[in-house]
């Protein structure tokens, strides 16, 4: 084939990852937004306090799990079926040993939180772990592959067998217990459908030499994993400790918002990051074409993040307020401006996240782990200085202290990816600026807008509709009055695919 077809080849596989990514996170946004607003309106703050009490420890051991081997498979040229065979059987190993030494610990657990009742929630929760090992190969060869219209309809029947599951539960009044139910329903449906798409079974023949080849690579994966899921819910385990667990609750329903809008941004690029860094790096004839190609591929792939992750992390700033007050109601008002410090963090995330994803395809897990570990030891430091230095603002007071720093970190941390960046494919600051400043810049002046011209709307329902449908008008309308081009493609495609 040649370096033309396959170049078309990549970038009609890279629209359709990216169109199938926006379907499917989309849809499990919407679908994830409606169930847990109903949920929420059922629950009060405590009950998801003590969930999120247990997040970060099924989160580590799952990285654990995991071992970072989802990264090295996609990066391993032509993986065989002993390479996938290795790591499924390490993975389930794994789990099931990382489940009894939760289930021992579980009691330290709950009283390291002063709740009780985390015992048997956590033996409960950590089953999870166990479930979540059966998906992870089937999972990556669909990702390796850039089957996203598979990866769509496996997440978006997860998510409605689990949300339905967990508004029956929220209704009947089963508080905390449904929560559990929810994320454990989820786990396993994914679990199932995988092995039902994927026709990849694994064979009793079992060899580590796939492992301790990829083990230098994966490693620094894993260690990466578990500091970032250390930086993603460091607040609820701290807070836990120091809080009363309302405020733990407050503070993970704004961070649970936040999430859901980084999530599907991130959805979106990051099923078709990796592969296509890679598969560019095995089509280049030489290191100077392979670094122009990847240039060109990153900088367009961060100008169609920055389109849509700008308006939609400020546009979650904007109406914050209402969107709590209509959806879950005011008994979660202090978790709004919480909320909306994190959007605006947020909005850098996805950017951030296609960074690492062009320096792990360059096999640089190294730098990877070690930008990591620098920017959660900040953080950290962070929460110990603000606790330690601000003993007198307790509850949202303290918080919300503690997330502007933690917020600030995130976006001058931006600037160290970036120079990690410039170092494997010499992308200028300028460029990188020229590509998000636009969008970043027409976002902040679309909801400014949009903000003045409702000042004088008093109903929060109303408030809410008109501000999202002015905001995002008043978007789109500059961007197609400037011509841009990134518009122009998104609605050149979508018609083409309808």
């Amino acid at each position: 084939m040649s370096l033309t077809k396959m170049a078309e080849s990549l970038r009609d596989k890279t629209a359709r990852g990216l169109f199938w990514g926006a379907l499917n996170n989309g849809g499990m946004q919407i679908l994830n937004i409606v169930f847990a607003i109903v949920v929420a309106r059922k629950l009060n703050p405590g009950d998801y306090g003590l969930t999120a009490m247990l997040t970060v420890y099924s989160y580590i051991a799952s990285n654990l799990q995991e071992s970072g081997f989802i990264n090295a498979l996609i990066n391993r040229r032509n993986a065989s079926h002993d390479d996938f065979n290795s790591v499924f059987w390490f993975n389930v190993t794994v789990s099931v040993v990382m489940y009894v030494i939760l289930w021992f610990c579980a009691p330290l657990i709950a009283e390291y939180n002063h709740q009780p009742i985390l015992v048997p929630l956590s033996h409960f929760v950590f089953l999870g772990i166990i479930l979540s090992s059966f998906a992870v190969v089937p999972r990556t060869k669909m990702m390796k592959e850039m089957r996203q219209k598979e990866l769509a309809a496996i997440s978006i029947l997860a998510l409605v067998a689990s949300g339905t599951t967990g508004i029956i539960m929220a209704v009947n009044g089963m508080a905390f217990w449904g929560i559990a139910t929810q994320q454990l329903v989820n786990i396993g449906m994914v679990s199932l459908l995988s092995w039902w798409f994927v026709r990849w079974r694994p064979s009793l023949a079992f060899s580590f030499t796939p492992i301790r080849e990829m083990f230098g690579f994966s490693c620094k994966i894993l260690i990466t994993n578990i500091v970032n899921n250390i930086n993603r819910f460091a607040f609820e385990t701290f807070l836990g400790k120091f809080y009363p667990k309302y405020d733990v609750g407050q503070y993970s329903q704004a961070n649970s918002w936040n999430m859901k809008g980084t999530l599907l941004i991130n959805g979106i690029v990051q099923g078709v990051a990796q592969p296509m860094f890679v598969s560019i790096k095995e089509e280049s004839t030489n290191s100077a074409d392979e670094r122009e190609r990847l240039k060109r591929a990153l900088r367009k792939m961060v100008r169609f993040t920055a389109f849509i992750s700008f308006p939609a992390m400020f546009g979650l700033i904007l109406v914050a307020p209402e969107f709590i007050h209509v959806t879950i109601t005011d008994k979660y008002a202090d978790a709004a401006h919480l909320m909306q410090i994190l959007c605006l963090g947020g909005a850098f995330v996805p950017i951030i996240t296609i960074f690492q994803h062009l320096i792990i395809s360059r096999g640089k897990s190294g730098i990877y782990m070690w930008c990591m570990i620098a920017q959660v030891a900040l953080i950290l430091l962070d929460l110990f200085c603000v606790q330690h230095f601000q003993l007198s603002l307790w509850g949202s007071e303290g918080i919300k202290l503690m997330v502007m720093v933690y917020v600030g970190i995130i976006m001058l941390w931006t600037l160290v990816w970036h120079f990690f960046v410039w170092r494997e494919i010499r992308l200028s600051l300028l460029n990188y600026l020229a590509d998000i400043v636009p969008f970043m810049s027409i976002a902040l002046l679309s909801m400014l807008a949009t903000y003045f011209i409702t000042l004088s709307v008093s109903n929060p329902m109303i408030l809410l509709c008109l501000r999202i449908v002015f905001a995002a008008t008043i978007y789109i309308g500059i961007l197609w009055i400037l011509k841009a081009k990134i518009l122009r493609e998104c609605m050149s495609y979508f018609r083409k695919k309808t």
